[in-house]
């Protein structure tokens, strides 16, 4: 009777055991059985154009994207290049993950790091590495040099409609998958490349219902496209540090106006500034530097975030707008921001550090702000209205980057 009472006792705890099991890791569980790994891997394969003999590293969290490691470690090889391992972004690297570069990079400072890696033509961020890692970190500082490429592979990124960032799950999964997988690149490329030259010696207009209204002008600074081409070719003809760093998924238009030429006010979405809620934000700007600022709720966590980011936080950074159709906010189901507001007709006006752009302010502060329903009015022509990109229109193709 004993042992059938302790059968029936565990036979009982085995579906709770199960669960907890099932939900201690479930991005990595969701990941294995709901994305296809070998298709993400030849459409990376594609975007970076692997040559041969260029040396190749991954750099990631293990538990995130895991299958992903071995795919592109296959077919890296295939394609001619040297596969230099995977890194552990943040500790000590699994050891399935290894190899002789990999090991050659233990316990090494910054300096040391930076020696190391200068053999490394294509570093590849896989989801989970950030710019804060120390690997990641000698990586930019390279590109920003004027070194190599990377591919920044990012799986996240979403955010509610007033900018808070959510939880990804396994639906952002799939519908970021679609994403990656199903985007007409040469047709991005094509859009963005338009906009660009639109752009040249016009003015550009951002206004919202709420009351923003803001005009600036590019003059020559370089306009980064993140069409998803992350081939050495177009590394070559790079402008600044983000032109080197290729973000996939693909969609937006980045750039950092002449600071002396930001003038007017931007009504801000209800949001957190300083961990605090913040209603109704106007803040009014003269060639480039906040000027004046009013909130209707929370005027003083605004103030304390600002306090602390110093001159930068009182500086406009950057215009960014997003022209990929696939990541425009989706239409059923709650609405929501995907990929850092990548998708078509999404603006990102933003405070802060504009160097990597090739602007002029400094100081590290950066934040950025989403907007769902600007107008967007180059010179005398509309490219979005009302958050909803204008497709009529003749489109010059001719590049602009020398």
């Amino acid at each position: 009777m004993r042992i059938l009472w302790y059968i029936c006792i565990i036979l009982m705890l085995l579906p709770f055991s199960s669960c907890e099991q099932k939900t201690s890791s479930p991005s990595e569980a969701e990941q294995g059985s709901s994305l296809d790994m070998n298709k993400i891997g030849n459409l990376l394969m594609e975007r970076m154009d692997v040559q041969a003999g260029e040396k190749v590293l991954l750099v990631g969290i293990p538990g995130a994207f895991d299958p992903l490691i071995d795919q592109l470690a296959n077919k890296i090889a295939e394609a001619g290049g040297s596969y230099l391992g995977a890194l552990h972004a943040d500790g000590e690297t699994p050891r399935n993950w290894a190899s002789e570069f990999t090991n050659s990079c233990k316990d090494k400072d910054k300096a040391e790091l930076a020696e190391i890696f200068k053999s490394v033509d294509l570093g590849i961020m896989l989801p989970g590495a950030t710019p804060a890692h120390l690997p990641y970190k000698v990586l930019q500082e390279q590109l920003d040099a004027g070194s190599g490429r990377t591919i920044h592979f990012h799986w996240a990124g979403a955010y509610d409609l007033n900018g808070q960032l959510l939880d990804m799950d396994a639906e952002k999964d799939l519908f970021y998958q679609n994403v990656l997988l199903e985007t007409d690149y040469e047709a991005l490329a094509a859009s963005q490349l338009g906009f660009e030259n639109s752009m040249r010696g016009k003015q550009i207009r951002v206004t919202t219902p709420a009351g923003t209204d803001i005009s600036f002008t590019i003059g020559d600074r370089p306009v980064t496209k993140q069409d998803g081409d992350a081939s050495a070719a177009r590394s070559e003809k790079a402008l600044n540090l983000i032109d080197r760093e290729i973000e996939l998924p693909a969609g937006a238009i980045r750039v950092a106006p002449i600071e002396e030429s930001v003038n007017g006010s931007i009504a801000f979405p209800d949001a957190r500034w300083n961990d605090k809620e913040v209603k109704g934000l106007v803040m009014n700007f003269e060639a480039g530097k906040l000027v004046d600022y009013e909130a209707s709720e929370g005027e003083e966590a605004v103030e304390e975030e600002l306090a602390a980011a110093g001159e930068a936080g009182r500086s406009f950074r950057e215009f960014a707008l997003g022209f990929n159709p696939l990541l425009a906010i989706p239409q059923s189901g709650n609405a929501w921001i995907p990929y850092y507001g990548y998708g078509s007709g999404i603006v990102r006006l933003s405070l802060g550090d504009n160097t990597e752009l090739g602007g002029k302010v400094g100081g590290g502060y950066v934040r950025w702000n989403f907007f769902t329903d600007a107008t967007v009015k180059v010179g005398e022509e509309v490219w979005v209205k009302d958050g909803k990109e204008v497709e009529s229109r003749d489109i010059q193709l001719e590049s602009s980057l020398p």
